[in-house]
């Protein structure tokens, strides 16, 4: 599945995974190929996205996380106090 990372500083990573893990707001949420259409609330924490080159992980604050048609879509907010870690994932 296609995953896009996106911030409001214009910070943003993209690519495949088979598997994606997010932070959401009442706990770890997974998300695989074939989930149903999905929006959550994210509360900071890791993000873990499985690839078949291993898993990459990185550190988000607040935001939310949108699921359709095998695309996931991370949007966060990091105008404020939480910091976003791209650089982790950069292959």
């Amino acid at each position: 599945m296609k995953v896009d990372i996106v911030a409001r500083s214009g910070d943003g990573w993209q690519g495949e995974a088979s598997s994606v893990v997010v932070p959401a707001f009442e706990g770890e949420l997974g998300i695989l190929d074939g989930r149903e259409p999905l929006l959550a609330v994210l509360r900071p924490g890791t993000v873990r996205v499985e690839s078949g080159s291993g898993e990459k992980t990185f550190e988000v604050p607040q935001g939310f996380v949108v699921v359709d048609s095998n695309v996931v879509t991370i949007v966060v907010d990091d105008s404020g106090e939480g910091e976003l870690h791209l650089e982790e994932l950069d292959d």
